[in-house]
């Protein structure tokens, strides 16, 4: 097909999984949640199980499908060589009940690992199949509203204070002096699932009767060891050995426009807001807990970084042209937050695809298309197309781009 200018308005998708929130999205987004469904997330870019659509005046086209027929004008070739599709994918996500522990995998090691189960014949839909891709997943989040996650582990002071203050984990002191990080989260990890309720079950049932009492913030794991069974009257059985990773990861609280990126073999969770998060076009997750989905332990314990980190919580830097750059390290995407007040102007010229995203106030973005931006509205900018956005009041963008081409 031939292209009719550079700029499109794009539409994403929802999807409706369980730990998502019912109001967030729908308003941003301005659609009715009639089916009071669960919006977890809002997907911006071409992944195969769901591409954004992309329209302008003249044309209709599903994203996946143009890189496919026109590489060159969607991504440039460079992109398409290094990365063979568009390296990255675009979300808004509303964080209601915690999401699982995971690790993501180097690339190297996805490639080894998708190679491994292509070997083995594990289909690609199987529920326990670890690699969908040969790619790796790094992330970047910058919050929306007041946003708590789960990110690595505590350094060894505060790790070791943890486990003398809960009762339950005097007992693991001795383990963790002598065979560290990976000795200690082995340990909890392989443990048979009566033990985990032996273990557990009282430091729950503690827990609980302090969120009642009004004893615990959310800077303090038990608040979401409650928040897990505060509506379980069901007896303390089968357990969430992820609870043991609440206790030793740092619980992080990020406001809003601050960010965090996560890379390769740190442990994470989110806990609860809404967030922008961006990450490399990649389906690959090794899970360790709160989740009903597989869990495979040995392959989480081979890619977990084994030693205490000190959140990064990121609050940009200011690069002029109305722009906040958070720096993250990979080849894959960047992300840019736009703050426009009345009368302010940015400009620009696309080096590669840019997704921009709208999430409070308007703007008028004009090239080789004049389009009115609104709170929830999306355009996708193809490589070479210079624009200007303009705002009369308040307005915050937020765009996806790859810095690859620029270096």
């Amino acid at each position: 097909m031939q292209l009719s200018g550079k700029t499109f308005r794009l539409v994403g998708k929802v999807q409706n999984y369980a730990w998502g929130g019912f109001q967030f999205l729908p308003s941003l987004l301005n659609f009715e949640n009639a089916e009071h469904k669960p919006c977890a997330e809002y997907w911006m870019g071409a992944h195969p199980s769901a591409p954004s659509t992309l329209s302008n005046s003249q044309q209709t086209i599903l994203l996946n499908e143009l890189i496919h027929e026109q590489p060159a004008e969607s991504i440039t070739n460079i992109v398409f060589n290094r990365f063979g599709e568009l390296p990255y994918l675009f979300k808004i996500l509303d964080v209601n009940d915690m999401l699982s522990i995971q690790v993501h995998p180097t690339k190297a090691e996805a490639e080894k690992g998708f190679a491994a189960e292509e070997a083995a014949g594990i289909p690609i839909t199987a529920p326990h199949r670890n690699y969908k891709d040969k790619n790796h997943k790094p992330e970047v989040m910058v919050a929306l509203s007041e946003f708590w996650l789960l990110h690595g582990f505590k350094q060894p002071d505060a790790l070791e204070k943890t486990l003398q203050d809960v009762q339950e984990f005097t007992i693991l002191q001795g383990l963790f002096k002598v065979d560290g990080y990976k000795g200690l989260y082995q340990f909890v990890m392989e443990m048979s699932q009566a033990d985990v309720d032996i273990f557990l079950a009282p430091l729950v049932k503690r827990e609980l009767r302090r969120r009642e009492a009004n004893e615990l913030t959310k800077a303090d794991a038990g608040w979401w060891v409650s928040k897990l069974y505060e509506q379980n009257d069901a007896p303390l059985k089968n357990i969430d050995r992820g609870i043991f990773s609440i206790y030793f990861f740092n619980i992080v609280q990020v406001q809003p426009g601050e960010a965090v990126f996560q890379g390769a073999g740190i442990p994470h969770a989110y806990l609860e807001g809404q967030n922008v998060e961006l990450m490399a076009n990649s389906d690959n997750v090794l899970r360790g807990g709160l989740t009903p989905k597989h869990i495979d332990v040995p392959e989480l314990m081979k890619h977990t970084v084994f030693e205490g980190i000190t959140p990064n919580v990121m609050k940009g830097i200011n690069i002029g042209n109305h722009t906040t750059h958070y720096p993250c390290p990979v080849p894959d995407f960047g992300i840019h937050k736009i703050e426009l007040s009345g009368g302010d102007t940015h400009t620009a010229t696309a080096a590669s695809l840019e997704i921009i995203i709208a999430v409070q106030g308007g703007a008028v973005l004009n090239s080789s298309a004049n389009l009115v931006i609104k709170q929830g509205e999306a355009v996708a900018i193809l490589p070479g197309e210079t624009y200007k956005i303009e705002a009369s009041g308040h307005c915050t963008l937020y765009k996806a781009f790859v810095p690859y081409v620029q270096n």
